[in-house]
């Protein structure tokens, strides 16, 4: 029997992953020397050795033998100068739950939040309200902020339950008719709450108002449906559970029948009609091209590509299904060795309304990085004193779970 419990939550994790039909999918990813236990997937995921293989393959063949001809070439993955919309159909199909056209790789995920905020409060002069919560990441806070400075907007707070997240409910008191947008976390990054996204979406389009939503925590985490939601707007980061890498370039989503009321701010030579007559005046590129500024990050893609051929083998249905088994036998190690040791959770416990992390809190916890970094255990840390478990479901193993919270519930002790 396992220390300090009357149930085997060893052989449990044999067990759990004896049934895993994504286990055979972890073999794939290469290994990190010294780790028993990386619990920061929702940060950074791990690499494939396929990403390794396939970024000396485009040095080599690629990037050396075409040179400046890749970018019109019509290579295996098409020209460079098209990636940006093909790798976007690519995340939208695999990912997101959208038809083509939509979706784009280009800049990071604050860069866009910023073009397609900012377009969304300048639609409409007679909106001029910005619905956003305080509790969400603060690039989102932060860029918001901004945009109110600089286009005298007003911002208007909703304050969650930080152990959960904002509600349909909340959200419908907040907005009104100068709504111009509603900007909002689809996975909290602290608690990992999983919002409503449909109710929302329908009660800020009953208000007359967008909906641009930040996917950073749950683009190839959980199932998303942004075509059948009515979703506006969206942006996400793909180094997190899409295993892009360090520094991936993020994507952007601006739905049909929206892409030509809009008018992004970063007018780049890359989002013009025709770039190389390099003309004057700037007209936009017609479609989701017309989001995009500067030159694409075409080697910063080619990670994305193994990890988008990787989630369209295994399927989000079945991602999803393995990322709520995980946090629940996480949930129940919490409850049996951590929960008696004055740890809290600060995550939903109902799966309905959790995302693909875990988040627990003591006093004290950021004193323990250390002790557990140096044991193979590697979590990520939130003020206020907070540990966030996340859990990939790629490649994440239960008795990895298991062993990096055996760690922790020792190194309490």
């Amino acid at each position: 029997m396992t220390r300090g419990s009357t149930v085997d939550f060893a052989a449990r994790a044999h067990a759990l992953d004896a049934a895993d039909s994504l286990a055979p999918l972890r073999e794939r990813f290469l290994p990190g020397p010294g780790v028993v236990a990386y619990l920061d997937g929702n940060s950074l995921g791990r690499p494939l050795a396929a990403t390794a293989q396939r970024l000396e393959r485009f040095v080599h063949e690629e990037w050396a033998g075409r040179l400046i001809r890749g970018w019109t070439d019509p290579l295996a993955d098409g020209p460079w100068m098209e990636w940006p919309e093909r790798v976007g159909d690519r995340i939208a199909a695999v990912a997101l739950g959208a038809a083509a056209g939509q979706t784009v790789v280009a800049d990071s995920t604050t860069v866009l939040l910023y073009k397609l905020a900012r377009a969304a409060v300048d639609r409409d002069p007679q909106r001029h309200e910005i619905v956003l919560d305080s509790d969400n990441f603060p690039t989102d806070r932060y860029v918001l902020e901004g945009i109110a400075a600089e286009r005298g907007a007003t911002l208007r707070w909703i304050d969650p339950d930080p152990t959960a997240g904002v509600t349909a409910e909340q959200v419908a008191a907040a907005v009104g008719p100068r709504t111009a947008v509603v900007v909002l976390s689809h996975v909290a990054y602290r608690s990992g709450y999983l919002a409503d996204a449909a109710a929302i979406t329908a009660v800020a389009h009953d208000a007359g108002a967008l909906v641009l939503w930040d996917l950073c925590h749950s683009a190839g985490s959980v199932e998303l449906e942004l075509d059948a939601w009515g979703v506006d707007l969206a942006v996400g980061c793909t180094y997190k559970y899409l295993g892009g890498g360090p520094g991936a370039p993020a994507f952007g989503y601006v739905r049909n029948g929206l892409q030509e009321q809009l008018r992004q701010p970063i007018q780049g030579w890359m989002g013009r009609r025709d770039p190389f007559t390099m003309g004057p005046g700037y007209l936009p590129a017609p479609g989701i091209r017309g989001l995009v500024s500067g030159t694409p990050p075409i080697l910063g893609t080619v990670p994305l590509l193994a990890s988008l051929d990787l989630l369209a083998e295994a399927g989000i249905a079945a991602v999803r299904a393995k990322s709520v088994a995980l946090t629940a036998f996480a949930l129940e190690l919490v409850d049996a060795w951590l929960v008696p040791r004055g740890v809290a959770l600060v995550s939903p416990r109902d799966p309905q309304w959790r995302g693909g992390h875990l988040t627990v809190r003591r006093a004290g916890f950021r004193e323990l990085l250390d002790v557990l970094w140096e044991r193979g255990v590697i979590p990520d840390y939130r003020e206020p004193d907070g540990l966030r478990l996340g859990l990939a479901p790629l490649s994440t193993s239960f008795a990895e779970v298991h062993d990096g919270l055996v760690v922790l519930r020792d190194a309490l002790d």
